[in-house]
């Protein structure tokens, strides 16, 4: 508890609490330019054990982050635990990052390529043409474990695609779409198909995670992207983490109605996802 408040203090608006009953924080780390370019979300879960006999569950969240880089800060992370152990650690894994984070900044690395900023202003004038809701009929069992031969054709077909209901608040329109995905190639067929549509093209933030159950190593090939609205795409994961899902792509799309709408917005992006999942 000390430390919770302790880091609450420390990092400011940059500390998001997700779930105080789960222990569930995100915390926002950039490197400390006055226009940051490298910018990472580490969102932690802290277990009952934590921090005597139980490390963090942790996941790093960032549009630029591909495999290396990811390998490289957990090696980090899992390195200072290991120097520390049984001591809180939250604070060496952020300054750690935030140190990785510096360097690249004054390295020779290029740029992070971030296509927009959160709450980016829309001139829409607030008549959304929505996409028709449209119920699941099948089995949602059998949709969410939909399970094909590994060795599929390159030319994969592509998954239907399901619209669920939209939510409003405040002019901002939030509305979820899922499919079911076994493969990164169906992914990018999904996302691909969804963006032909003009409307949700245009919208301000298309926010997206999937899980894919791997049945040969018994794992999970899972990402997520937050387009702008920055640490979403990461709870979004999580929450399909906490129902348990997979082999499902889920997008969330926001069209921004010029009223910020605070920590508001990411309950409404879980919720559409939450009811497109159960449904």
């Amino acid at each position: 508890i000390d430390e919770i408040e302790a880091l609450s203090s420390i990092y400011g608006e940059d500390w998001c609490v997700v779930d105080e009953d789960e222990k569930i924080y995100c915390i926002k780390i950039n490197d400390c330019l006055d226009h940051p370019k490298w910018t990472l979300c580490l969102q932690v879960i802290l277990p009952p054990g934590y921090p005597t006999a139980e490390p963090p569950i942790y996941q790093l969240n960032a549009p630029w982050l591909r495999a290396q880089d990811y390998m490289e800060l957990a090696n980090s992370l899992e390195e200072i635990y290991v120097q520390n152990l049984g001591e809180s650690i939250l604070y060496l894994w952020v300054e750690k990052i935030r140190e990785v984070l510096i360097e690249k900044a004054q390295s020779s690395d290029p740029e992070p390529d971030i296509k927009k900023t959160s709450e980016e202003v829309d001139e829409d004038d607030g008549d959304y043409f929505l996409l028709d809701h449209q119920p699941v009929q099948e089995d949602p069992i059998k949709m969410l474990n939909f399970i094909t031969s590994e060795s599929q054709e390159v030319d994969e077909e592509l998954p239907s695609i399901y619209h669920g209901n939209p939510i409003t608040d405040r002019r901002s329109t939030f509305q979820a779409h899922l499919a079911p995905v076994v493969t990164p190639r169906q992914v990018k067929r999904v996302l691909e198909n969804l963006y032909e549509n003009k409307k949700i093209a245009s919208a301000t933030h298309n926010i997206y995670a999937y899980r894919i159950y791997c049945e040969d190593k018994q794992t999970f090939l899972q990402d997520c992207e937050d387009d702008g609205e920055t640490a979403a795409g990461g709870r979004l994961l999580h929450l399909m983490q906490i129902l348990n899902v997979h082999n499902v792509l889920v997008v969330v799309s926001r069209w921004y109605g010029g009223i910020l709408l605070g920590p508001d917005r990411f309950k409404h992006i879980n919720n559409c996802a939450r009811n497109v999942l159960v449904e």
